[in-house]
């Protein structure tokens, strides 16, 4: 078995998963800009030396100063006020809709590419007065550094527009749900595209001969990358059980993942597994559609608060929530073979998935006619979907939900226009 584990830079898709989640990160962006400052600079001193002399000393070094003093003295302001704007959404968010959308908000790619313009912008003006003052770029010789300067100068500006346009919906209600239900179906269709994130489906029994790998800390299954489990599980000649999906709290010392066959250095062996099993303190959105659903739940029943009171977003949340579930699909249906042989990976439960979308609100909302006739009309939906599994799911909670609210309603002509818009198969 291996010792020196390499697969991160050996395995394309394991590469291509690192990279999608660094490049969410705002420092990483802000490093890349600030480096592509450094090579702009860099491609003038090149591109210099092939300008004629007449027509390099048709513009004074003294204009490339100007711009550079204009760019160095307004980005750093800029930049302050954005992050202030950028702070105050966050916070706004939060409290007004629900704390783990923050998370989705920080991820925002237009305000991190805005911020990492101007901080490029920023280093480039530094960089090039620096080079100024040294000699590097004399006043003769300074004409592709002003044409470079200007080009700066206009894709700050374009920012700066692209950033106040969108600050007119950043944080709101409408842009903050869109966001969760984009997200959400992304990673909807990757799991569904890729059933069981490419392993083989598993009904949850794991056999007798199998052993666990235990968690060494308690936190959530943020991201697991199966290329690399299943290089791992082929040259040990090992099958692995994923039994803690992503998304699920694992305690310490709870089986994190099951292993049949012999291991000759289960230590370094359980190492590995664990390593490409991400575990933190929090939920995030990758590979985990079912946290997209419970955003949207929490966002529904945080709105039908007595100090929010507005069904109408409840409404809104429980359509969003129908067009994600009408992408489901049984992930064990298909003749396709697995991708991943030596791994096993439950499939996403129906029930699980109605339950983290509609079960608060349903709650919450029982009281609520205008909100259950929704909910109501969003399971009747459900109900007319091609998977089998689905229209179960929809029956069995649709019934429980119009229990719940025929006994928390207490006129009889609400109850009335409740079961009207119900199917007639869950009134039965």
């Amino acid at each position: 078995m291996m010792k020196d584990f390499d697969l991160l830079r050996s395995l394309p898709q394991t590469l291509m998963q690192l990279a999608r989640y660094y490049w969410r990160k705002l420092h990483v962006r802000v490093a890349l800009m600030g480096l592509l400052a450094f090579v702009a600079l860099g491609s003038t001193q090149l591109v210099e030396v092939m300008v004629p002399d007449r027509l390099a000393q048709t513009v004074p070094g003294a204009a490339a100063d100007r711009l550079l003093n204009v760019i160095a003295n307004a980005m750093l302001a800029v930049t302050t006020f954005s992050l202030t704007v950028m702070v105050s959404v966050y916070q706004s968010s939060s409290s007004q809709w629900t704390p783990r959308v923050h998370q989705l908000i920080m991820q925002d790619s237009v305000t991190q590419n805005t911020l990492a313009a101007f901080i490029g912008a920023y280093v480039f003006a530094l960089v090039a007065i620096i080079l100024r003052e040294t000699g590097v770029y004399v006043d003769d010789r300074a004409i592709v550094l002003f044409w470079v300067t200007v080009l700066v100068l206009a894709y700050v500006v374009w920012s700066l527009i692209r950033w106040v346009l969108h600050l007119q919906t950043l944080g709101s209600l409408i842009h903050t749900t869109r966001q969760v239900e984009e997200i959400t179906c992304t990673q909807f269709r990757e799991r569904l595209d890729t059933p069981c994130l490419g392993a083989q489906a598993w009904d949850g029994t794991v056999p007798g001969t199998a052993t666990p790998i235990r968690a060494r800390q308690s936190g959530y299954v943020q991201h697991i990358y199966p290329e690399a489990l299943q290089e791992l599980a082929e040259k040990a000649d090992v099958t692995l059980f994923l039994s803690s999906a992503i998304g699920s709290f694992v305690f310490l010392n709870e089986p994190l993942v099951w292993v049949e066959g012999p291991v000759d250095d289960r230590d370094a062996f359980e190492d590995e597994v664990r390593s490409l099993t991400v575990m933190g303190d929090v939920r995030t959105y990758d590979q985990d559609p079912r946290f997209g659903l419970l955003i949207m739940s929490e966002i529904g029943s945080k709105a039908l608060s007595p100090g929010v009171n507005d069904p109408g977003t409840a409404i809104d949340v429980l359509n969003r929530c129908a067009r994600i579930l009408s992408l489901y699909k049984d992930e064990t249906e298909g003749e396709a073979a697995p991708l991943y042989d030596r791994l096993r990976v439950q499939p996403i439960d129906p029930v699980d998935l109605i339950t983290d979308a509609y079960s608060g609100i349903a709650r919450d909302g029982a009281g609520d006619v205008e909100v259950q006739q929704r909910l109501q009309r969003c399971l009747n939906g459900l109900l007319q979907h091609p998977d089998k599994g689905l229209q179960k799911a929809a029956e069995t909670l649709g019934r429980e939900y119009l229990n719940r609210a025929l006994e928390a309603i207490t006129w009889a002509p609400d109850r009335d226009r409740l079961l009207a818009k119900t199917a007639p198969r869950l009134r039965d």
